[in-house]
């Protein structure tokens, strides 16, 4: 490559928060509270340890060795879990939560998948570092008398396509030179210590390489829905249209482990097939009737799991 990739080429849709989009998609994105509350507390101290300093004064004067070991961590966390769990859905809209919880702006840069380029010899290195340039640059920028006025989310979705462990025998050279890219650019955010993140999201953690995830703050694992958490959905999405608590139970169970299947639905089975199909079954001549749609959960195959091989 002989020019260096512009802003549009490498990241897609960059976003700014906090963002009233974002914030109504996080609020609709159920059944992750856990992960929803621990990447923001990351994410939070990552981009803006200033936040973690007053809650030590207030809390835990003197304690400067525990807070220099939480800020030391590289600024990276993965989202790993199967198909429709979650991952990409909270990635790109928690940005409106950090915002909005430490009170400064927060820019996302979603990287590209042409970031992968075309093979070209040294062309993805090229992609990646020049990825990390920007990312630095604007996050530096962002930080001012040691303090972040500001900060940076890198988004990486479907990482396994960039940094797959160089372990393997059959890795091309090409996509070894880019995994090596990836963690120096890791290391060059950890060491400039600017307000950045770096978000990746994978359904193959354990084909990561292991460096790549040797360097993550935390490593948080998405699944799929149990019943309690699809009762939750269910309930909260079928209630107003006339379903009672007995109908709800009924497609909780259809939607479950059972009867012929051995996964239960997905997050995005649930409120992208099943819960439009239903609707759309009845529309525009009937009202939505419950047993119909106990019949079209039971029609419904789900999302076949991912298989995660390193």
């Amino acid at each position: 490559m002989n020019s260096k990739p512009s802003l549009d080429e490498l990241f897609d849709q960059r976003r700014v928060y906090p963002d009233i989009d974002a914030r109504t998609r996080l609020d609709r994105l159920i059944g992750v509270d856990d992960q929803k509350a621990r990447l923001s507390k990351i994410l939070g101290l990552l981009v803006h340890p200033a936040g973690l300093e007053t809650w030590a004064k207030r809390h835990h004067p003197g304690a400067e060795t525990a807070l220099d070991t939480v800020l030391r961590r590289p600024p990276l966390v993965i989202l790993s879990g199967d198909v429709g769990s979650g991952k990409t859905e909270l990635s790109e809209t928690i940005g409106d939560a950090v915002a909005r919880q430490e009170k400064i702006d927060i820019t996302l840069f979603p990287l590209s998948l042409a970031t992968r380029g075309k093979g070209q010899v040294g062309e993805m290195t090229q992609l990646l570092t020049t990825a990390f340039d920007y990312t630095l640059a604007e996050a530096t920028k962002l930080h001012a008398r040691g303090k972040s006025i500001g900060g940076v989310i890198l988004l990486v979705d479907e990482a396994d396509a960039l940094t797959q462990s160089r372990e393997s025998s059959q890795m091309h050279h090409e996509d070894r030179a880019g995994v090596n890219a990836f963690i120096r650019g890791i290391d060059r955010l950890a060491q400039a210590k600017v307000p950045a993140a770096v978000i990746m999201c994978t359904n193959r953690l354990n084909a990561l390489d292991p460096a790549v995830r040797r360097r993550a703050a935390d490593i948080l694992t998405f699944s799929r829905p149990d019943a309690p958490q699809r009762r939750y959905v269910l309930d909260n999405q079928l209630r107003a249209l006339g379903f009672s608590s007995a109908l709800i139970e009924a497609l909780v169970d259809a939607t479950g482990a059972g009867a012929g299947q051995s996964l239960g639905f997905t997050y995005s089975d649930l409120t992208q097939r099943l819960i439009p199909s239903i609707v759309l079954d009845a529309y525009p001549d009937r009202a939505v009737e419950g047993r119909r749609a106990i019949e079209i959960a039971h029609s419904m195959k789900p999302t076949p799991a991912f298989q995660d091989q390193g």
